[in-house]
């Protein structure tokens, strides 16, 4: 059990038997009264994000998570094949499980799976992943600086923003913790 005020951005705390990954904090010192922790958490069951205030002599129970590195195979009906890298021994997830992560799943890349007491309970991808541009605007000639970028869909299905200079079937390398473009790949 830690005190409240030790509560730190990227840890994960359980609250009411529910685990929870810490997205924010604030030290709140009011002029009357206790201090106080605001934290801005996510359910790692569901992605379902939660505002919750902690008073400084609150104890919580932080959490530690073993991350097993998974390579994701395919996708049957509604899970998720991965298989461990060391074991080859192979686990289903739910999207639920995988949050934003289902965004960059493509065959053959290996994934960082969070387990707690034997079960996943959250995905990390790669920090950087490269996917193929299956849908965008074509080059808009006189554009202005401003308006540089434009939407691209990609091979998973999302959808960000890229420079005007990318087309279609280009692949290009993304930044998974923000969604963000960082360069073309070359072939």
């Amino acid at each position: 059990m830690i005190n409240a005020t030790q509560i730190r951005r990227g840890m994960v705390i359980e609250i009411e038997g529910e685990l929870y990954s810490v997205l924010e904090t604030s030290h709140i010192t009011p002029g009357k009264g206790q201090a106080l922790m605001q934290t801005k958490l996510r359910r790692l069951k569901d992605q379902t994000l939660r505002d919750y205030r902690f008073r400084s002599k609150d104890k919580v129970e932080q959490v530690y998570l073993e991350e097993i590195e998974m390579e994701y195979l395919y996708k049957e009906a509604v899970h998720f094949i991965f298989m461990n890298t060391e074991t080859y021994e192979q686990i289903r997830l739910s999207d639920e499980v995988l949050g934003d992560a289902v965004n960059y799943l493509i065959p053959n890349v290996v994934f960082s799976v969070e387990m707690y007491e034997g079960k996943p309970v959250g995905v990390k991808p790669p920090m950087t992943i490269d996917l193929r541009v299956t849908k965008t605007e074509p080059y808009l000639k006189g554009a202005t600086q401003t308006a540089s970028n434009k939407p691209a869909t990609l091979e998973t299905g999302i959808t960000i923003n890229v420079p005007q200079f990318i087309k279609k079937d280009d692949i290009i390398r993304i930044d998974t913790r923000e969604d963000k473009y960082l360069e073309r790949v070359k072939k």
